[in-house]
Order: structure tokens, then sequence, then C-alpha cells
């Protein structure tokens, strides 16, 4: 919950918009604003004060204690021009929160910590336990001391400047190690345990079995990523309550998906109760893995028969892909989405132009891939590739990456060994249809008139299949030096259904700063006009020209009238 605090009329306004805006994240305190921040900061994991930067300090100074517990605290002036990430920037999220405020609000975001001020990933930020010399570590990333890289797990990060050798130690370990001096250690969550229990199993006694067997095997309890067991069993309150205690999922099979793992020590009593003859194991093994763990009892000292089973298992690391569509080209069409996966990325594989826009976002460090033209395949084979190795990779591509764009051909190339993300972006027929007008307002599609990968008799069943269906078609790569006659014919199939005065929408670099438009017809446009970089949208036989603007009606009852 994030408490909100203002003094005056000014501050409750911009209180009042952030608290309509989030009505289930935030908590509005009134009464005096020294008794408003002390409840604040007691009850909340967040505030937002809408007062005066000292204000705030001398408010909340008391009531600090640990920087991995207080409250993270934005301030806001009352001009509403910045939102300062004060107190808890990394523990509390008040750098993330400043940015959300800001963007919210339309002020300018504050923020001071010294690893986001040089774009170095703050290692209490990477969604995983840290344990050991934090500050010390972060301190020679920073002044550019050599960091050594210890994984024994290959997980994905983001760029660290690390290297293979130095004083300063980043350890990635799901073992019950101390971090030495200089040293931290991340704990990535690699351990899946799988649970069996009888019916009324007490929570003590699955909680006990689930960490002796995570401390006798010397793992971490912090490196533990869920719980499993079979469907069964998914309302067991001493599973459900052990799973809570320890701050994980729950994550259940069913029995006919456990009965296929092969397992070390399959029994009759599971096959009996549920329908498959392991739970513990074939829980925690389902979704592959190294068994560190084979199933174990609980011990009851009342000498009653143990009602509980574990196992545990260690998932291999799953490299990660963000497939990543840029937008048309403009910074500001870019998505705060697009923004984060580039910073999260170690990993950069692109088109060296589509590298050159964004270079500026990506954090130090970045491993740049870039080729030029026509090498889509070979981008996509690197770029899974990578991921394969447990990096963190991002593919780029403009627009949609899923349109006309990189996420088919990475998909195609990569299997389920790897985690992939898809990061949609602003296709260049929205920004087109956003310049033009409103042509998109019915039914539309888009045709791509390249036959390099797509024959032409295929490309001309499609358009004919448009025209005759009346439409709206965006044409995408529609005339390049050694391919200029497709688009005549295209238009010339869609005449075949529509008037000559059809409203045509031609749009060249949509977005960016040499953009340009124009609003013809189907007889009056001339081909020789267009490129690789326009775009060109026909509109079907309702479109009309209103005022300089190409719409296609929606079919609303209001608009009938006017037709």
């Amino acid at each position: 919950m994030i408490g909100l605090i203002s003094a005056t009329a000014a501050g409750a306004a911009a209180r009042d918009r952030l608290a309509a805006a989030w009505p289930e994240r935030t908590r509005v305190y009134e009464g005096p604003v020294g008794d408003a921040v002390r409840a604040a900061f007691a009850e909340c994991e967040q505030l937002v004060c809408f007062l005066a930067t000292g204000a705030v300090v001398r408010l909340v100074a008391p009531l600090l204690g640990d920087k991995a517990t207080d409250p993270g605290v934005v301030c806001v002036d009352e001009g509403g021009r910045f939102a300062v990430s004060l107190v808890g920037g990394h523990g509390g999220g008040a750098n993330e929160l400043a940015g959300e405020v800001g963007e919210l609000l339309g002020a300018t975001p504050v923020v001071t910590t010294a690893t986001d001020a040089v774009g170095v990933p703050g290692l209490d930020t990477l969604g995983m336990p840290v344990e050991g010399d934090v500050a010390g570590v972060s301190r020679a990333l920073l002044d550019g001391e050599p960091v050594a890289l210890d994984a024994e797990l290959a997980w994905p990060l983001p760029p660290l400047r690390v290297s293979t050798e130095g004083s300063y130690v980043i350890r990635v370990s799901d073992r019950l190690v101390e971090p030495a001096p200089h040293e931290v250690v991340l704990r990535p969550p690699s351990l899946v345990v799988g649970v069996g229990a009888s019916k009324g199993a007490p929570v003590d006694e699955v909680l006990e079995l689930v960490e002796d067997a995570l401390r006798d095997a010397g793992l971490s309890p912090k490196s533990l990523a869920e719980l499993a067991t079979v469907d069964a069993k998914a309302g067991e309150p001493g599973i459900v309550e052990a799973a809570d205690r320890l701050g994980v999922p729950l994550v259940t099979y069913s029995a006919e998906e456990l009965a296929k793992v092969e397992v070390p020590n399959p029994s009759d009593a599971p096959l009996a109760a549920v329908g498959t003859p392991s739970v513990a194991e074939a829980s925690a093994l389902v979704r592959g893995g190294e068994l560190l763990v084979p199933k174990r009892k609980s011990a009851r000292a009342d000498g009653h028969a143990s009602m509980a089973t574990c196992a545990v298992v260690r998932r291999p690391a799953r490299g990660r892909l963000a497939v990543v569509g840029l937008g048309p080209g403009a910074r500001d069409l870019v998505t705060p989405r697009a923004t984060a996966e580039l910073r999260r990325a170690s990993v950069l594989v692109g088109l060296d132009q589509y590298v050159d826009q964004i270079r500026d976002l990506l954090r130090p460090g970045t491993l740049i891939l870039e080729s030029g033209l026509g090498a889509e395949e070979e981008r996509a084979r690197t770029a899974v590739a990578e991921a394969r190795k447990g990096q963190a990779v991002a593919l780029i591509g403009s627009g949609d990456a899923g349109v006309y764009a990189m996420a088919s051909p990475a998909l195609a190339e990569a299997s389920d060994d790897i985690d992939v993300i898809g990061v949609p972006g602003v296709t260049a027929a929205l920004a087109a249809g956003a310049i033009l007008g409103a042509p998109l307002g019915h039914d539309h599609v888009s045709i791509s008139l390249s036959d390099l990968h797509t024959p032409w008799e295929v490309i001309e069943r499609r358009v004919r299949a448009a025209a005759e269906a009346d439409i709206v078609v965006t044409f995408y790569n529609p005339r390049s030096r050694g391919r200029d006659w497709q688009l005549p014919k295209a238009l010339a199939i869609l005449g075949e259904h529509r008037e000559p005065a059809t409203p045509v929408g031609v749009v060249r670099n949509a977005s960016r700063s040499d953009e340009s438009s124009r609003l013809t017809t189907l007889a009056s446009l001339d081909p020789a006009t267009v490129d690789m970089m326009t775009v060109v949208t026909v509109g079907n036989t309702a479109t009309r020209e209103i005022a300089g603007r190409m719409v296609t009606p929606r079919g609303y009852r209001w608009q009938e009238g006017t037709q």
C-alpha cells in the first residue's frame, strides 16, 4: 500500500489525482502532517509526500530504522514539477515509484542513487535475494575496479561490468555458503521442492521436513522458487500454509502428468491414494532438472507414522530472450516496457540502424551484436544461441516485433529450453493511421508487397481477397528500385472493386523527423512517389475524406445518416 500525505490545497490536488489513478494501491492520510507521516510509515510499504523535501526529511528521520525494511519515500513538490526518490531507492522501491509518479503527474523523476545515476544495475534490484558486502561490491563496480563473476549457475543477469578476476566478487549460487569478504552472493530461484502429504499433515511437520532437506543438502532456502505437489493436494492446509510461510508459490500438477515422470523411488501408496506412483519426486522433476535430494520422509518425535515426503530438484537455468518492438522511430513511441527490457539485457541483437536509435538506452557493458540489412535469420539464430547460454538477451525490431519483424524467425528458431518474452510496439500501420486520421476504424488488413520470401501468386491472391471483401488495406514494403511493378498491380486489383475516388493515405517515415504524409485517391496515386520507407493505406467503399482526414466509419447507428 502507498500512503499519500499532503499539507496544502495544491498538494491535495496532486494527491487526489494519484489516488484516483491508483485506487487499489493508495491510501490517503488526513490530519496533522506529522501524525499522518508516522501512521503511513508504520502501515505502508511506500509513501508519497506532497511536501517540501526538507520537511519530509525532518519528519521521517526519527522513524528510519534499516534500509532493508524502511518503506520507500517519494517527495513531490507542491507545484508537481519533481518526484524525488528520497528514502529506500532500491529496497523500498522509491526509485521505480518516482518514475511512475512522474509519468502520471507529468513530473520529472529525480533519482540520485549512485548505481542508477551511472546506469549500473543495483545488486539489490536484480529480483533475487542478495547477501554479503553489497555496498563494497557496488562501490567497486561504480569505481571501475575489477569485479569477478563466479557463476556456479548460469543465470540471466543484466550487464554488471564484471571480469574473470578481481578482488571483489559476485557469486551466483544456491548453495548454503557464507559470503567471503568483498563478496556478494546472489541467490537465483533455482530450487523446487516437491511435497507429498497425508490428509491432515501438520504444517510444522511439512515445514520442518522441507527446511531440514535443504539444510542437510547444503542448499539455501533463499533459492527456493516453489513448492510443487499433485492437484489432489492443492488444498491440503499443511502444504498450503508451508508454501505461504516460505514465501513461495504452490504449483500443482495432475496425477496423469506426474505418472509419466520417471523417478528413482516409486511407491504403491500414492498410486492408490491419488493415482500416481510418485508425488514428491515427480512433482519436483516434472519440468526437468537435477534431483539433489531423493524422496525423504518426515520424522515425528511422537513415534507416529510420517505424514509428509519431499524431494529437492535444481532446475536448469533458463536463458531469457525478449523480442522487443521499438515502434516506428520516434523516441516517445518506444514503450516503457521496451525500455525496461533494453536495460535488463546483457546482450543486444539487432539491425545496425535500429541499434543506433536506442544505443543510449543500454546499460554500460551491454554486449551489442549488430548486423546489416538482409541478415534477419542470422540475427534470430544469434539471439537464441546467446539465450541458450543463460544470457538475458534483447532482440530488437522496428514497429511491433511480431509484424513483419524479428519475432517470427526468432520463435521459429527457439525451443522450450529458454524463456521468450514478447514486447509489443507501435506498428507502422498504426503510426500512419494516426497521422492520416482514422482509416483503420473498421476491419482492415496489412499486406507486404515484397516477394523476396513470399511468391507473388500468393500475395496477389491475398490482395484479391481483401478487395472482394471490401477491407481497408495497408501495404507494407510497397515499392523498391528492384520491385516497381507490384504496387501498380495491387492498386489495379483493388480498383476492380472500388471507385477511383476511394481515399488513399500515403505516409513516409511515420513519426520520424522527416515524416511526410498526403491524402490522395486510388486513381490519382502515382506509385513512383512511393518507396520502402512508405506505407500506403487504401480505404474501403465506406472510407471518406472529412476535413482533410481519412476516416473509415465504425458503423455506429449515429453514422447511418451521414453515409
